[in-house]
């Protein structure tokens, strides 16, 4: 058999090093494993009831007059060393229960009385072998009897079989009473040499000796009581096993018995005297055990009242040290709330009548950050939830609330004040704005320098009471607002008294003026460029200001232009020693928040309408100015005015767009006004020819003609007006000037029919002569250009026709009379259809060729008389001749085919009597 690890040496010394600072002596350690219903009935191994090794170690521990033992659970750490997992003390052992499920008998489980959770299974111990497990529980049965005077309830295991394996294992049984000072012997287990010691016997050796016997005699009682059902035994095996005479056999079994029967009686009737003496004996032993019972319950009755008022003093004990520690904690934390508290003297006489000046800010920032300390470190989760409530914490809030609402309230006042005043001095010193002779550009750096000196104090009170920006930020718009107006209103004043420019007509595309007037072009740059020296002085301070005022108002947006940035092309106006513009602003707590809020957002655009509103009207009184000395110069400022607008990115910039978008739109109705006064004035040619009665073609032709030459001249300069983005302006005024030119046109050609044709080809013939040029560039003209030379060529086309046919309509009709019916009836039918015999023919063709050629000397004189314009005659004639050919060409194939037996002047004469004309 392997040795048992009780024996083992080095787990006794390992186990008292795990719990040397405890003071106790190890009694018995054996390794263990531990598990929580490892035999199942399933008989399987769940996944978290898995054997865990462990070792159990008993240890005792003087206090005093009494002892205490303590059941200690050893764990292996990592490192394979013994370390405390668990302790029990056994006076709580209530039970002892061996698992039946185990069929090895080597697993138990031990239940102590004041376990918190009653609901979870206390956890089960296996042995190596049966001895182990007999071992452990024989040592804590006999310790809880000698040392806690009871035994705990046994399950599972007989007390009986538990002493005769104690008797066969036990060599030698060694008493060794510890006489304590002043109290009771208490045994003591020690296993060392043997293998199991019995601490305490509970009879003695004489009455051990008179036990044995009288068991023995009851045992024969047992054995004679059980003969008669062995000998039945006997007869029924010997009748098995084949034995003769079994009758016989069984009477003499039967005489055998009754001879013992009476053996026995009379053996007990002798022994009367001994049985008597045995009776009284076990009558006196069990009123020596009622009276041991008795006073042994009145020792238990005293030694509980004892433990009793012992655990109670424990408890007090126990109170008063947790108090005694409580106490001196309870002193540090209201040490620390104390200093918490405690307002400082110099920074109370800063916060409640301390002076603003620019000297004294440094400590007013001192001042503000340790108010907002103070107040953060009142609030959680700074402060315990516990100390929220406390009168003291309460009336010190109430207090710090009163100090920062007196300061805020005193701060507010005087910037509000600092503002006004700064501003009041700007405009009273004639030398900031610009004068007769001489434009100022404004300069703001002494003010943004003045103001900074304030900005980290604006950012405390934020922190302090973000409502407080609100009016402070209405009285710094409202203040800068003046500033600004006046600046703009005196800047574009002296603009426009220093620029120089002659007026340009504004009578355009009127069919009654002459073309000299209409192509006038006095140099009007002058005007653009004051409107651009408008836009690059303001708009980048404009910007500015607003990227100042975001940042010195602590508004929580993203930087709008950088320092020293660029805005389209031209230096931001913080430049050289203005770098620093916002001096750490927005770093004070050091939270940069580079998302963008809503709230804030639209916080800051609408104190920047504050800011900013009524400046827009010197810019609206520039674009009116400009526009009355040169419409045109509308497209160069709305090229300017876009250009801005793409370099306007930053959401906090907000109003700036707003302003250039309403420059724009102002820019574009200007000039749509103009281009509806042009097109008025087109119109105009065909109310002047109604009212005064003119239905011929020329005048009509002539002005028509003049109108084209003055759109062409005004298209040139547009185009040479256009900047940037201007091209969709151009565009739609083209759009609007051809489409108005053309609609025009044609209510004058449908005045006169007759000579509406002729109206036409001029018409366009001159628009196409005039925008030659410009369509091979602008994609728009190009557009107008093509409809017009189609519109031209159907008149032109219409016009022949009706040349042609004025001197040779009979023969045209007859030869559509042949196409007509061919759809209807063969080739073969058709000469003797009336009016279409071969006579007929011959008479259209004597009386429309004979004298063919005066016939088309006679078209060409009509084609001349009808035109004005002398251009276009060889063109036309042309046309003519050729649109001639071909009608006569599919004249003579229908003659050829319907009428082979005819003759008429062939083609090639045709052709070249054309030619010799």
């Amino acid at each position: 058999m392997a040795k048992s690890s009780a024996d083992d040496e080095e787990l006794r010394r390992a186990c008292a090093a795990a719990i040397e600072d405890t003071k106790q002596e190890i009694i018995m350690s054996i390794r263990v494993a531990k598990s929580r219903g490892i035999w199942a009935k399933s008989g399987k191994l769940g996944r978290n009831h898995m054997a865990k090794p462990r070792v159990l170690a008993i240890s005792t521990k003087a206090k005093g007059q009494r002892a205490s033992v303590f059941l200690h659970v050893l764990k292996y750490s990592t490192a394979d060393i013994l370390e405390p997992a668990k302790l029990y003390k056994l006076k709580h052992l209530s039970k002892v229960e061996v698992v039946t499920n185990d069929p090895t008998g080597c697993t138990f489980m031990l239940g102590f009385d004041n376990l918190r959770s009653q609901s979870v299974a206390p956890p089960q111990w296996t042995m190596r072998n049966v001895d182990d497990r007999n071992r452990i529980l024989l040592c804590i049965l006999n310790i809880c009897k000698d040392v806690l005077g009871r035994l705990p309830k046994v399950v599972g295991i007989d007390v009986v079989e538990m002493a005769l394996w104690a008797k066969e294992n036990t060599p030698a049984i060694s008493k060794q009473p510890d006489i304590l000072q002043d109290g009771p012997i208490v045994a003591a287990v020690v296993e060392r040499d043997t293998k199991v010691t019995v601490e305490r016997e509970l009879v003695s050796q004489v009455e051990e000796e008179d036990m044995e016997a009288l068991l023995g005699r009851y045992v024969l009682y047992l054995k004679l009581s059980i003969l008669p059902s062995r000998l039945a035994l006997i007869s029924s095996n010997c009748y098995v096993m084949g034995i003769g005479e079994a009758e016989a056999f069984s009477e003499r079994l039967k005489r055998e018995l009754q001879a013992l029967e009476a053996a026995n009686v009379h053996s007990i009737l002798e022994n009367e005297p001994l049985i008597n003496e045995v009776l009284q004996g076990l009558e006196s032993a069990n009123s020596c055990v009622e009276d041991m019972d008795e006073w042994l319950g009145i020792f238990n009755l005293k030694l509980r009242h004892m433990r009793e008022d012992i655990e109670s003093i424990e408890t007090r004990n126990n109170k008063l040290e947790m108090q005694s520690v409580n106490n001196k904690s309870l002193i540090e934390e209201l040490d620390k709330l104390l200093e918490r508290l405690r307002i400082p003297s110099e920074y109370a006489t800063c916060l409640t009548g301390g002076s603003f000046d620019e000297a004294r800010m440094l400590q007013n920032i001192e001042a503000c950050e340790w108010l907002a300390n103070a107040l953060r470190n009142l609030e959680g989760p700074h402060l315990d939830r516990t100390y929220a409530n406390m009168r003291s914490v309460r009336e010190k809030r109430a207090e710090l609330d009163k100090l920062r609402n007196n300061f805020v309230k005193r701060a507010s006042e005087f910037l509000r004040n600092y503002f006004t005043s700064l501003v009041d001095f700007m405009i009273s010193d004639k030398s900031y704005f610009s004068q007769r002779g001489q434009l100022k550009r404004p300069d703001h750096a002494d003010l943004r320098y003045k103001c900074r000196t304030y900005a980290r104090l604006l950012q405390h009170l934020k922190t302090l009471d973000k409502n407080c920006l609100g009016p402070l930020r209405k009285a710094y718009c409202s203040s800068l607002n003046l500033l600004l107006r006046r600046e703009a209103r005196e800047f574009a004043n002296e603009l426009r008294a220093s620029t120089k420019a002659s007026r340009n007509p504004t009578v355009w595309l009127d069919g009654s003026t002459g073309s000299n007037q209409s192509a006038s072009s006095a140099d009007t740059s002058t005007v653009s460029e004051a409107y651009a020296k408008m836009l690059t002085i303001f708009i980048p301070l404009l910007v500015d200001e607003s990227s100042f005022f975001a940042h010195f108002m602590c508004f929580e947006v993203p930087a709008l232009v950088p320092p020293g940035g660029i805005v389209n092309g031209n230096k931001s106006v913080l430049t050289d020693d203005e770098n620093d513009d916002d001096l750490g602003i927005m770093d004070i707590d050091d939270n940069d928040n580079e998302g963008k809020k809503s709230a804030d957002l639209q916080a800051l655009n609408e104190s920047l309408h504050d800011l900013l509103d009524g400046i827009q009207e010197d810019f609206y009184a520039v674009v009116d100015w400009a526009y009355k000395i040169d419409p045109l110069r509308c497209i160069s400022m709305h090229g300017t005015t876009e250009r801005y607008i793409s370099g306007q990115k930053a959401d906090a910039a907000g109003f700036v767009r707003i302003l250039l978008d309403d420059l724009e739109n102002r820019i574009s109705t200007q000039f749509s006004r103009f281009v509806d006064e042009a097109c008025h004035q087109i119109e105009r040619n065909e109310r002047n020819v109604r009212q005064v009665g003119v239905l011929s073609y020329i005048p009509s032709c002539s002005a028509c003609f003049a109108s084209s030459i003055v759109f062409a001249t005004l298209a040139t300069r547009m185009e040479q007006y256009i900047q940037g983005q201007s091209r969709d302006l151009v565009d739609r005024a083209y759009t609007k000037f051809v489409t108005v030119m053309f609609v025009t046109l044609d209510k004058i050609a449908q005045s006169d029919p007759k000579y509406a044709d002729i109206l036409l080809l001029e018409n366009y013939a001159a628009f196409q002569n005039s925008l030659y040029d410009l369509a091979n560039v602008v994609p728009t003209l190009a557009k107008f250009y093509h409809q017009a030379s189609e519109a031209y060529e159907q008149a032109c086309t219409r016009f022949i026709n009706t040349i042609i046919l004025y001197q040779f309509e009979r023969l045209f009709q007859f030869s559509r009379r042949i196409e007509d019916l061919m759809y209807t009836i063969t080739p073969e039918e058709i000469p003797f259809q009336l009016g279409l015999s071969k006579m007929d023919l011959r008479k259209v063709v004597k009386s429309s060729l004979s004298g063919v050629d005066k016939s088309i000397g006679a078209m060409y004189k009509r084609l001349q008389k009808n035109l004005t314009s002398e251009e276009l005659l060889p063109s036309l004639w042309d046309k003519c001749k050729k649109e001639f050919l071909d009608k006569y060409d599919s004249f003579a194939q229908l003659v050829v085919k319907i009428y082979p037996t005819e003759s008429i002047p062939p083609v090639p004469e045709m052709r070249d009597l054309l030619a010799s004309m």
